[in-house]
C-alpha cells in the first residue's frame, strides 16, 4: 500500500465545505473506477501547524506504485464527467504540495535497491 499525500491551501475566495464536497465527488469518482483504494480529507485543527503544514491534508491510498501509474494513465483520457469533477475541486486550490509514502519498515528493503 502506498500513500499519496497532498498538503493543500485553498484560494482566498474558496469555501472549505464546497471544497470538501468537490473533493468527495472527485475521489469518489476515482474510487468507483478502481483507481484509488481509499482516501480521506483532513483539516488543520485550531489552526495548529508549523512551517509548511497547510490547512488541508488529502491522503490517497493506492495498492502499489503500479497503481499510481495506472491512475495517471487512466486520467490522461478523462471523460467529461471526470473533467468536471476534477476542475471543480482543482479550481479551489491555491497550492498543493505532494509526496508519496509507503509503510516502513516493509518486507523489501528498498533503500538497497538501485539501478546504478
Amino acid at each position: 500500500m502506498d500513500l499519496y499525500h497532498c498538503m493543500i491551501e485553498l484560494r482566498a475566495e474558496a469555501h472549505a465545505l464546497a471544497f470538501a464536497r468537490a473533493t468527495s465527488d472527485w475521489m469518489g469518482h476515482l474510487q468507483a473506477r478502481g483507481l484509488v483504494s481509499d482516501w480521506r480529507l483532513m483539516r488543520r485543527k485550531f489552526g495548529l501547524a508549523s512551517g509548511p503544514h497547510s490547512d488541508f491534508l488529502l491522503e490517497i491510498s493506492l495498492p502499489n506504485l503500479a497503481g499510481l501509474d495506472t491512475a495517471f494513465a487512466a486520467l490522461s483520457h478523462a471523460d467529461d464527467e471526470a473533467s468536471r469533477c476534477y476542475d471543480r475541486m482543482h479550481g479551489m486550490i491555491a497550492r498543493a504540495d505532494v509526496g508519496l509514502y509507503r509503510p516502513f519498515p516493509d518486507a523489501s528493503p528498498r533503500e538497497r535497491i538501485a539501478l546504478i
